[in-house]
């Protein structure tokens, strides 16, 4: 089947994915997100598309008009939302693929929104950061369809492997895993921005180098700030999103809830601009920094 691909969200990996499809494939690529019709921020975010030969659609109804490959891309609050307005658009075999970090759940009301109106819902676990990889993200897919689809993401050089037939599996897999991940970025912000206030730090990283000879943890913690810093919404709700999936699992989520307020924290002081003004390759010491002078302010 030739793929005519459309992306919903229109944010980081929705700009990476749009741009690296239409590149590999060739075939008709579009996007759709509310950024285009909001005057703030259209003219940069279609100038982008336009950059990337990816039509900025008018609408959901425009994008799922042309598509009958769909790529949700969307923060995890939104994920049953937009499946539910896709589902009212998206025209019958099309093949929908959920992106989202979201839990088991919620896929699967994702999914039965997306299958009650005539398509093919897959979901699909990334399994690290986008941004390093590309299109090449390393992705578990599950689904009736999950094969099939594989087999075309994997015929444009994409890194997609097929986990279960059931829905719930690749999510659960990406969820348990951002728990360990989302928690790590969590307690090193925690324990740095500690160590700098009492002025250890120079005692007390060089324990970790020891106990885990393998990172290098003043590049990896800066790695971390610097992510959060920027990310800190998006993964917050992720990480709500992996709380949902230890809840889901019978167990209270006591440590993973905490990990999404973290996030969630840092993220509301990027957006009031603590962090205004940091280089991309700023070191962890200058993120420290500025959360100690807001907590003494």
């Amino acid at each position: 089947m030739d793929y005519t691909i459309g992306l919903i969200g229109f944010g980081e990996v929705g700009k990476i994915f749009s741009h690296g499809l239409k590149q590999v494939s060739g075939n008709w690529v579009g996007a759709w997100d509310l950024k285009f019709i909001d005057p703030a921020a259209a003219p940069t975010e279609l100038t982008v598309a336009a950059a990337y030969r990816v039509e900025a659609c008018e609408s959901m109804s425009a994008l799922c008009a042309r598509a009958n490959l769909i790529l949700s891309a969307v923060t995890a609050s939104n994920t049953l939302l937009v499946a539910q307005q896709a589902a009212g658009a998206l025209r019958p075999g099309t093949v929908f693929l959920d992106m989202n970090s979201a839990s088991p759940g919620t896929k699967s009301k994702c999914a039965e929104v997306i299958e009650a109106a005539g398509g093919h819902y897959v979901e699909a676990g990334v399994m690290t950061s986008v941004p390093p990889y590309g299109i090449k993200v390393p992705m578990l897919l599950g689904g009736a369809k999950a094969a099939e689809l594989a087999a075309v993401l994997q015929g444009l050089g994409m890194d997609a492997s097929v986990v279960a037939e059931k829905i719930g599996v690749a999510s659960a897999i990406k969820m348990c895993r951002s728990v360990m991940i989302k928690g790590l970025e969590a307690l090193v912000i925690e324990s740095y921005t500690t160590a700098r206030a009492y002025g250890v730090e120079h005692y007390m990283i060089p324990t970790l180098y020891e106990t885990f000879p393998g990172i290098d943890w003043n590049q990896q913690g800066a790695y971390f700030f610097s992510r959060v810093a920027q990310h800190g919404k998006r993964r917050a709700e992720e990480m709500q999103e992996s709380a949902n999936t230890v809840a889901e699992s019978g167990f209270t989520p006591t440590m993973t809830s905490p990990i999404a307020d973290k996030h969630d924290w840092v993220a509301r002081l990027s957006a009031q601009g603590v962090f205004d003004g940091l280089k991309d390759d700023a070191p962890w010491q200058d993120y420290a920094d500025r959360l100690l002078e807001r907590a003494r302010s």
